[in-house]
C-alpha cells in the first residue's frame, strides 16, 4: 500500500439546506467573495436563497446545483486560509465532481457555478415531469440491481445511476420500468426498496439530451492543467489529463456514479484520511461503511474548524 493521503470528497444533490453557507460567510471574507462572485455570475442573488430560502426555491435543481457547489467552495477557500490540509487526491459525488474540479484548479468557479446551473436546467428538460423516476435498493450486489433492471426494462430505460457502497445502489430511469425494477428487487430479497423524491431521473440514458446540451456548453469553457488527481465518476480511475475532463463530464450526465468503487481506488491509492467539504455528512455516512479503516470527517460549519485543527493537522 502506497504512503499516507489525504483525499477531498464533495457532495452532491440531495445535501442542500437553507441556510447552507451563511456562517462561513458572516465569519470570513473568503466565503463572502465566493457568495458575491455566484451572484454576480448568474445574475441574481443565489446567496439569499441558500442563506433564507424558501426551501421549495432551492430544491428546483437550476439552484440546487450551483448553491451547493458555491456552499461547498466557500468552505474549501476557509479550510485552505485557515488550515494547512491539501488533498494528494480530490472526488465528487455526480454534481460535486465540478467543485472537485474547481478544487484542484482545472476549472474557474465562475465558470463552473454558470455551467452548473445550466446543467441543473437542462437535466430537468430533458424528461417531462412525471415521466421518470428514481428508487433506491438496499441489499442487493450491483450485479443483481444490474441484472433485475435488464428484466425488468421491457424496452423502457432502467439502469443503476449510483453504486454508493454498502449495498445502496440508485436506479433510475421511466417511471413505469422503475415501477417494475422495484417490484422484482423485492422479490429477489432486498432489504428495502423506495423511491426517491427526484425531479428528473437522473444518470441514465434518458438524459442524453441533457449531455448534448452540456457538450456546448463546456465547449466555450477552458479546463486548466491540474496536478492533485481526480477520481472521476464515471471509471472510478485517477483522471490528471485536462484535455479529458468535458468528454468525462458529458459522460457523467447518461452513466452511473461509481462511487464505492471511487473510495476503494483512495483506499488502494493510500489515502487513510477522507473529508467531505460543503453542507451535509452524507458522504462520510456512505464512506465508513465502504472502507471502515479509514478516518473520516466532515467540514460543514466554522465550528468543525478546531475540531480538525486538533485532530487533523498533527
Amino acid at each position: 500500500m502506497a504512503s499516507s493521503h489525504l483525499a477531498f470528497v464533495f457532495p452532491g444533490q440531495g445535501s442542500q439546506h437553507v441556510g447552507m453557507g451563511k456562517e462561513f460567510t458572516a465569519e470570513f471574507r473568503v466565503a463572502q467573495e465566493i457568495f458575491a462572485e455566484a451572484d454576480d455570475a448568474l445574475e441574481y442573488s443565489l446567496s439569499a436563497l441558500c442563506f433564507n430560502g424558501p426551501e421549495a426555491e432551492l430544491k428546483l435543481t437550476e439552484n440546487t446545483q450551483p448553491g451547493i457547489l458555491t456552499a461547498s467552495i466557500a468552505a474549501l477557500r476557509v479550510l485552505e486560509t485557515e488550515t494547512p490540509l491539501r488533498p494528494s487526491f480530490v472526488a465528487g459525488h455526480s454534481l460535486g465532481e465540478y467543485s472537485a474540479l474547481v478544487a484542484v484548479g482545472a476549472l474557474q468557479f465562475r465558470d463552473a457555478v454558470k455551467i452548473v446551473r445550466e446543467r441543473g436546467r437542462l437535466m430537468q428538460q430533458a424528461v417531462p415531469s412525471g415521466q421518470g423516476a428514481m428508487a433506491v435498493v438496499l441489499g442487493l450486489e450491483m450485479e443483481a440491481v444490474r441484472a433485475l433492471c435488464a428484466d425488468a426494462s421491457r424496452d423502457e430505460v432502467v439502469s443503476p445511476a449510483n453504486f454508493n457502497g454498502a449495498g445502496q445502489v440508485v436506479i433510475s430511469g421511466a417511471k413505469g420500468a422503475v415501477q417494475r425494477a422495484m417490484e422484482l428487487a423485492k422479490e429477489r430479497g432486498a432489504k428495502r426498496v423506495q423511491d426517491l423524491p427526484v425531479s428528473a431521473p437522473f444518470h441514465c440514458r434518458l438524459m442524453q439530451p441533457a449531455a448534448d446540451g452540456l457538450k456546448q456548453i463546456l465547449s466555450d469553457v477552458t479546463v486548466r492543467p491540474f496536478v492533485t488527481g481526480v477520481v472521476t465518476n464515471v471509471e472510478a480511475e485517477v483522471n490528471l489529463s485536462a484535455e479529458r475532463v468535458k468528454s468525462l463530464l458529458v459522460d457523467q450526465a447518461v452513466c452511473p456514479v461509481r462511487w464505492e468503487e471511487t473510495i476503494r481506488k483512495f483506499a488502494e491509492l493510500g489515502c487513510d484520511r477522507a473529508l467531505e467539504i460543503g453542507p451535509g455528512k452524507v458522504l462520510k455516512g456512505l464512506m465508513k461503511r465502504i472502507v471502515p479503516t479509514m478516518e473520516i470527517d466532515n467540514f460543514a460549519v466554522p465550528q468543525d474548524l478546531s475540531r480538525l485543527a486538533s485532530a487533523w493537522t498533527q
